[in-house]
């Protein structure tokens, strides 16, 4: 670890970023084959020199990423960096937010990758985008070598289970896959289900918190319970089958090694007889050469040497008869050997053949269990179905009668409203009226009074000015012409304002005739809106009415479907009774099957029995052949002591022949 923090040092200085010091005193702590840098926020840089260390990194077998706040460049360089990783087992990405390249890069090192065993991506967004997530199901079905799978809460939808399903087809390694707390639903629950016949290693799947329901759920887990089964007895078997193995090859050694301790002793049994021929063959020259020496003395033993010669003849064709016997038995050796490994082999392909038959005679009974049980759970779901539709329509029809009835009180309660407040604007309306004329009436009192005071007021002032005048008239003559201008102006300022009046007064009036048709055409439209609302009132009792019949026709076909489905339910019971005796039918026919099973697994038994005393036969024939080749050899040993035996006579006595004979003096001392 202290070469991969150096290396890690000197990549960030030459990307020209400083090393993270918590990734520092990580490194520096951590265990050999484990790279823990969980909670540590890891920088683009980073990710970049871990992703060119990773591949040459022949010691990690163990990487933990968990909540490490990973960007998509980051993760990115990362997963490629592990993708020519080898020695890489685990992998742990929990909690760092993966999205569309995440989910890409994953799918690329899952295809390119060959030692990754466990992987952990709880707490990521891989099924947010469909096309990513697609490609990661890819290549999880290329994967050859994950067996752990952990998808928890990554939002992935139904058509992600989809995917999933289409890459558990493909994938034949895989054997844990967790799925809990995505937004799977129903379709997706339905194609992982249908997925599972066609995966043969996968014995645990976890939906819990999906929205799947619980028929799925159930199916899933009687699947997985299959594939448990499956896996258990497929384990027995490789167990069997190992220890079987085993005890052939120990047999297999232990015949070898007879077999050659055989041969070594054959070989011995040579080297001793061709040491013996050549020491009889050494003795025999020097026999020949004593008798060219004494040629007259052995003309004398020709006859016991030609006894003797005869008697090595006898030897020789004993040894060869002795040679040829133990030849006879090393082929017996071989051919027993051999039919006794054809044997073997017959009765493996024999006991292979039998058990995948019954696995075969199991794994349909057990489809066609799960069938009916299919069958019997969607009519009874179909039943469900109808009671809750029979239920929704009389919640329906409640909740019609009830709204119609609602209506009609509405619509009572409406017209009323509309009468009062229609009378009430006519009253209003034509106080108003009667206030307005009274209002103008008053005004036009008060302005003629105003008028005629000013009349009486100009009446006095003219008086006035006629006595003054008068009076004055004498003394003022200068100033008569000014106050008959001042008179003339004053009268016409009178008409002025009188005219000025009386059209104030009309306008006033035209605007009060006005009101009042206004006034009257309002009274109108709402006579109009009495005679519409009395309309909508006839309208809504005809539609009360129709409502009414619709709902005494609606009640007619509830009681025709209440027979009906009446009728339905006792056919659904009818059939599902005789779905149920059918299924204990083949419930009895599975016990059958079973039963059959447990005598075939007898037999297995008493054919491994029958087998083993075979072999316990042949190995007492192993051990009898043994024992003969022992006697063979004790005799051969015999024979040759024998004929050393006489070897050492015949040599004793031309010895003492010889030295017992007058030539011995006259020939020189050898």
């Amino acid at each position: 670890m202290e070469e991969f923090r150096r290396s890690y040092s000197r990549l960030c200085r030459e990307s020209g970023a400083e090393p993270q010091e918590a990734v520092l005193q990580q490194l520096h702590q951590l265990p050999r084959g484990r790279l823990d840098l969980a909670t540590q926020s890891l920088t683009v840089e980073t990710c970049r020199a871990l992703g060119k260390l990773l591949p040459r990194e022949m010691l990690c077998t163990e990487l933990v990423l968990s909540d490490c706040m990973l960007s998509e460049e980051g993760a990115t360089l990362l997963l490629r960096g592990l993708c020519a990783n080898t020695v890489l087992r685990f992998l742990d990405l929990k909690g760092n937010n993966l999205r569309a390249a995440g989910a890409e890069a994953l799918g690329r090192l899952l295809r390119q990758n060959k030692s990754i065993q466990s992987l952990s991506l709880e707490w990521n967004s891989l099924g947010t985008w469909d096309d990513a997530f697609a490609t990661f199901c890819g290549g999880l079905a290329a994967n050859g070598t994950l067996q752990q799978l952990d998808l928890r809460n990554n939002q992935i939808n139904h058509k992600g289970a989809e995917e999933l399903a289409l890459a558990l087809k493909g994938n034949t390694t895989l054997q844990q896959l967790d799925l809990r707390w995505n937004n799977i639903g129903l379709l997706g629950g339905r194609a992982l289900m249908n997925c599972l016949p066609s995966n043969r290693t996968l014995w645990r799947l976890d939906l819990a918190g999906n929205n799947v329901p619980g028929d799925v759920l159930r199916a899933v887990e009687q699947a997985m319970g299959h594939s448990q089964d499956r896996l258990t007895t497929f384990q027995e078997n490789q167990a069997r089958t190992h220890v079987l193995s085993k005890e052939v090859q120990h047999l297999r050694e232990e015949k070898s090694k007879q077999f050659l301790d055989l041969m070594e002793t054959i070989d011995k049994q040579r080297e001793e007889m061709a040491k013996s021929s050549s020491a009889s063959a050494a003795r025999v020259g020097q026999l020949q050469e004593a008798l060219n020496e004494r040629h007259s003395i052995i003309n004398a033993l020709k006859a016991k040497l030609q006894m003797t010669e005869a008697a090595l003849a006898l030897s020789e064709q004993k040894a060869q008869d002795l040679g040829e016997l133990l030849a006879t038995a090393e082929q017996e050796q071989l051919s027993l050997s051999q039919r006794q490994a054809k044997e073997l082999k017959l009765e493996q392909q024999e006991a292979a053949e039998r058990e995948s038959k019954l696995l075969r005679d199991l794994s349909a009974a057990n489809e066609k269990n799960l069938l009916l049980q299919s069958q019997v759970e969607e009519l009874e779901r179909k039943v469900r179905c109808q009671q809750e539709q029979l239920f929704q329509t009389r919640q329906e029809l409640t909740s019609t009668s009830a709204e119609l009835k609602m209506r009609a009180i509405q619509a009572e309660e409406r017209l009323d409203m509309e009468k009062r407040r229609c009378r009430q604007s006519l009253e209003d309306s034509e106080s108003l009226r009667i206030k307005e004329v009274e209002h103008m009436t008053r005004h036009l009192e008060e302005s003629e009074r105003a008028m005629q005071e000013r009349v009486q007021r100009l009446e006095a002032a003219r008086l006035s000015l006629e006595e003054e005048l008068g009076r004055v008239k004498a003394a003022a003559l200068s100033e008569r012409g000014q106050a008959e201008e001042e008179l003339i102006k004053a009268k016409n300022q009178a008409h002025l304002e009188e005219r000025q009046r009386l059209a104030h007064l009309e306008d006033k009036l035209r605007l009060l005739a006005q009101a009042r048709d206004e006034a009257q055409g309002a009274c109108l439209q709402q006579r109009q809106a009495v005679a519409e609302a009395q309309t909508r009132a006839s309208q809504l009792g005809l539609q009360v009415e129709s409502l009414r019949r619709r709902l005494e026709e609606l009640q007619q076909e509830l009681s025709l479907k209440d027979q009906e489905r009446v009728a339905e339910v006792s056919r659904v019971r009818v059939e599902l009774q005789e779905q149920n005796g059918r299924l204990q039918a083949e419930l009895a026919a599975q016990e059958a099957l079973r039963e059959k099973a447990a005598a075939l697994e007898r037999q297995l038994k008493v054919m491994a029995s029958d087998h083993r005393e075979a072999l316990l036969d042949r190995e007492s024939e192993n051990a009898s052949l043994r024992e003969k080749l022992r006697l063979r050899e004790a005799e051969i040993a015999r024979i040759r002591d024998e004929e050393a035996q006489r070897a050492s006579f015949l040599q004793n006595a031309v010895l003492a022949y010889v030295q017992g004979s007058p030539v011995r003096t006259l020939s020189p001392p050898k």
